[in-house]
């Protein structure tokens, strides 16, 4: 029943029956089978078919749900069984927002050094993206900012409040200034992450509120490395965290002047269900270390 439970959360994802059953290992004709099946047990149709996947039934949305409960908790079970014969160990995907990708290593790096037996993926997602993941089993646990928009209902434990530098050229008027406010970055010719970031729609709720007729930033990218290659050449500029600027800054051709004003909050989040397996409870443990720093 597990077996096809997965199977089934994976047909939901991808909407695809070939895909499904790529990710899942098997052929498609074994997991048209087992989906089959499961239905025949249920006794209900989980998924609407014609020449290809058309979407979940009713009855099947809600089995997704018990679905994604069901196989959350056999593998917290399975995983706590593992750690009682030989000791933490499996595997662990992260997902964290681009800008806080900087700042993972301090969570993740002391954690692996504690458990060695433990394999990390980090993995960059938009906030969006992480609490769908999370949902739905592809993610163990996020990072990502947790005021600004709504999170929904999953445990969360902050790690830092995120604050923001313009990173110039060093050849920019501004490169010599203490400090700026978001008034005056509104005038500078930005380059900026893309709007379904949620770091863009903080920056643009900051220049709205600092200029009544900001323009859009000239330039748009998902990738921060892609940004700061732009501001590396001259003629561009950037918002980027404190900590994730102070790595770019190391470069003589750039430099971070802070942005007075303004901040958010990111921490650690995980689905709010319990139990937790024991690799994810060990992280949650050591994010409660850090916040309590």
């Amino acid at each position: 029943m597990i077996d096809r439970l997965e199977m089934f959360i994976a047909l939901a994802r991808e909407r695809h029956f070939g895909r499904a059953a790529e990710a899942c290992g098997v052929t498609q004709p074994t997991l048209s089978s087992a989906i089959r099946q499961l239905e025949e047990n249920l006794g209900v149709q989980l998924v609407w078919r014609g020449s290809r996947f058309q979407g979940l039934t009713p009855e099947g949305q809600r089995v997704l749900d018990w679905a994604r409960r069901i196989v959350a908790d056999t593998r917290a079970m399975r995983e706590e069984m593992r750690a009682a014969r030989r000791g933490l160990s499996g595997n662990l995907r992260i997902g964290v927002i681009p800008t806080a990708l900087a700042m993972a290593a301090e969570l993740t790096g002391p954690y692996c050094a504690r458990h060695p037996g433990v394999r990390v993926a980090i993995l960059s997602r938009s906030s969006a993206e992480i609490l769908q993941q999370i949902e739905a089993l592809d993610l163990d646990a996020g990072i990502t900012y947790l005021d600004g928009e709504p999170l929904g209902r999953v445990e969360a434990v902050p790690l830092y409040r995120e604050t923001y530098t313009l990173l110039v050229h060093a050849r920019s008027p501004t490169a010599a200034r203490a400090s700026l406010g978001w008034p005056e970055i509104a005038a500078e010719p930005l380059c900026l992450l893309t709007a379904d970031m949620q770091n863009r729609r903080i920056v643009d709720r900051y220049l709205a509120e600092a200029a009544m007729e900001a323009p859009g930033p000239r330039l748009e990218s998902n990738s921060l490395i892609a940004l700061v290659a732009h501001v590396a050449r001259g003629g561009w500029a950037s918002v980027l965290p404190v900590k994730l600027a102070q790595l770019f800054a190391a470069d003589p051709r750039l430099r971070a002047i802070p942005i007075t004003g303004g901040g958010h909050a990111v921490g650690l989040v995980a689905a709010h269900r319990t139990p937790h397996t024991p690799v994810l409870e060990a992280l949650l443990d050591s994010a409660r270390g850090l916040q309590a720093r």
